[in-house]
């Protein structure tokens, strides 16, 4: 098995002075340690082989590589971001030379230029459809994918604290729908129920994006200020040309909050948004304090979910919120990852709808309602999962069922 060595780990590995075996170094500039890198016991044969990707060898060590069959991946320069990333996105470095008096210095972030680099948009920024991709060649692609897969590995550490067997409360992901405006009361309640499963210990995830998940993020960010604060917060941010994330003060409305309510204690409101660039026109929401951006929908979507163990709370949606009903959905009927976790429906009528309560008029309040909950439950029926089912408009039941929920094995 081979063990990453990333620039944090790097300076206790090279104190231990271990044998330069079955070891993958990761970003680091390893030409101030030439001669003691050099100096080490090194791989005997191929299967022993140390591979080094994006890392700058000395003289010394790069004719040792050579010579112990390693296997040397150069860095990939010229992109606005970093194949070989060994940590999760920031806000501050997707968001670099944002001024929130200026809402178009965003088409100047990272975050924007990563975006126009994967697919095209037109005049307005908006982008084509059906999406057109910016053709480029296999080196690109080679590092999209090497990005991905280190977003990944960087995503399962990081999470570690926070699951039962690290010593955490779980982590529990909350869905709903992108473009759900602040000002409904929808978000507000979404945004309360987040921050109440933070102060309870649990790490709450999101999309990453707009809307509901925006919601999310919001609550756990205000665990360290009072339910009144949150309340002023999503007021201030649901001001006319705010409201909802195509318009043009809706990430500078967000970026004065974050500034005005900067937490005390950040560590207690902690929580994850794992958003794509496919979807980047809907920027991320800045109130996750741990980003895992991918190019590749798929991932993120199946990621999202296989890591919400504790739980996964839908809250209204349109089809990608549906989607993911139904992939959580097989993830418990096929036990995928060795248990069952709880699905919770939150609004009945959304998601069970009698007859008189949908429509297909789109100027009805009944025009969103999907019949979901039916065919999960029969799903569930055929699989035994009924009682890791729950349908309510109630957020604290929704709390109670992820409070009385316990992965196997797990105590207290």
């Amino acid at each position: 098995m081979r063990h990453e060595i990333d620039p944090d780990s790097f300076p206790d590995w090279l104190r231990r002075r271990e044998p330069c075996r079955h070891r993958t170094f990761q970003g680091i500039d390893l030409r101030p340690h030439d001669a003691e890198m050099a100096s080490l016991p090194q791989a005997r044969d191929p299967a022993e082989a140390c591979v080094f990707l994006g890392c700058e060898l000395g003289p010394l060590m790069a004719a040792v590589a050579v010579a112990s069959h390693a296997l040397v991946f150069p860095e990939l320069p010229g992109r606005h971001y970093q194949p070989f990333r060994h940590r999760l996105y920031s806000v501050e470095e997707l968001f670099n030379g944002f001024n929130p008096a200026d809402p178009g210095s965003y088409r100047n972030t990272p975050d924007w230029l990563i975006y126009r680099s994967y697919l095209k948009v037109d005049s307005n920024n908006r982008p084509y459809h059906p999406a057109q991709f910016v053709p480029v060649g296999p080196a690109e692609i080679l590092a999209r994918r090497l990005h991905d897969h280190f977003v990944g590995e960087s995503l399962r550490a990081a999470l570690r604290p926070f699951t039962p067997a690290g010593g955490g409360r779980g982590v529990v992901a909350v869905m709903g729908g992108h473009d759900r405006r602040r000002s409904d009361p929808l978000f507000l309640r979404v945004a309360r129920l987040s921050r109440q499963l933070t102060l309870e210990g649990y790490l709450v995830a999101s999309g990453g994006g707009p809307g509901l998940m925006e919601a999310t993020n919001l609550g756990a960010y205000f665990a360290d200020h009072t339910e009144m604060d949150l309340e002023r917060a999503v007021r201030q941010m649901a001001r006319p040309g705010a409201d909802a994330y195509h318009e043009p003060e809706w990430l500078s409305a967000a970026w004065e909050v974050r500034r005005q309510f900067a937490g005390q204690e950040p560590r207690r409101g902690r929580s994850l948004g794992i958003p794509t660039w496919f979807y980047g026109h809907e920027p991320p929401n800045i109130f996750s304090s741990m980003i895992a951006k991918y190019f590749e929908n798929s991932l993120r979507e199946e990621g999202l979910l296989a890591i919400a163990s504790h739980g996964v709370i839908f809250a209204e949606g349109n089809a990608g919120t549906v989607q993911e009903i139904f992939q959580d959905a097989c993830q418990n009927y096929y036990e995928t990852y060795g248990f069952r976790s709880p699905m919770i429906l939150l609004g009945r009528a959304s998601w069970d709808p009698a007859s008189s309560e949908m429509s297909d008029d789109r100027s009805s309040p009944d025009f969103g309602n999907k019949p979901a909950w039916p065919l999960l439950s029969k799903l569930a029926r055929m699989k035994g999962f009924t009682d890791r089912l729950t349908l309510t408009d109630d957020p604290e039941q929704a709390l109670e069922v992820i409070r009385s929920f316990r992965e196997p094995g797990q105590l207290g």
